[in-house]
């Protein structure tokens, strides 16, 4: 096996397991440590992977996107967290719009459920989750449902939206840099992201740490355009003034 070989060897398995640790692929390909760590370097350079203590992640693009089961396993107990705070930010919105994904579903399952709330929303797993609180009206956006995540997608989930005028959008994003902004690999899942911007009064971002740094595909926000990132522990108190310095309140939990 050549060195690209194994290095898309690495990519693969990191893909296919969500993480990979440097003596484990060392053991895999038979090769030394030091090699992997230079393979590791190499793909994180070409924003391929996100290099951790001992391994790497694969970075989200537009060629590859973990699905809402994978999401489901990882950092359970951050984004649960991560949910909580991000609800108490619901203030006197009377309507919500929630995003798809799994930190997303967590917030809307935190929201309060004793007092009347509109939830508008793509996700059907965010519109099962909700469907039986007896003071919560759900909202499901029509449209062309995409299988990794449970969500409606494409130009009837934007039309929908367009038509409304929403108190708060919940938000999430497979990346988000000072630099580019949000991100998401599918251009139909950013366009209707980008609609929910469009027709809210407010807007906060909800992600874990690992997505701070990260690009993919397609933009669909500024860091400047949300009034309250939450995010977890894990991203540097000196990152998250820098990212304060755009605009967003940071709350670390």
């Amino acid at each position: 096996m050549d060195t690209e070989e194994r290095r898309r060897g690495i990519l693969d398995t990191a893909r296919r397991d969500g993480s990979v640790g440097v003596n484990a692929l060392a053991d895999l390909f038979k090769v030394a440590k030091e090699t992997v760590r230079r393979d590791l370097h190499v793909l994180e350079e070409h924003g391929l992977v996100r290099r951790t203590h001992g391994g790497a992640y694969p970075v989200e693009s537009a060629g590859f996107e973990t699905t809402l089961a994978v999401r489901t396993t990882r950092n359970v107990p951050q984004k649960s967290r991560i949910a909580a705070a991000a609800a108490d930010l619901l203030g006197d919105a009377e309507t919500v719009f929630v995003d798809e994904g799994f930190t997303p579903q967590l917030v809307a399952e935190a929201l309060p459920k004793d007092r009347p709330l509109t939830v508008v929303t793509a996700s059907l797993t965010v519109a099962t989750a909700l469907a039986g609180a007896e003071r919560t009206a759900v909202l499901l956006l029509g449209g062309r449902v995409r299988g990794s995540t449970m969500a409606t997608v494409d130009h009837w989930a934007s039309r929908m939206l367009a038509d409304f005028v929403i108190d708060l959008a919940f938000l999430g994003a497979n990346g988000i840099s000072r630099e580019y902004g949000l991100t998401t690999p599918d251009p139909a899942v950013a366009e209707v992201k980008a609609q929910a911007l469009r027709s809210s009064r407010r807007r906060v971002f909800a992600g874990i740490h690992s997505k701070f740094g990260a690009v993919s595909f397609c933009r669909f926000a500024g860091v400047g355009d949300f009034e309250a990132i939450v995010t977890d522990a894990g991203l540097p108190s000196a990152e998250a003034q820098r990212y304060s310095l755009l605009g967003p309140q940071v709350i670390r939990v």
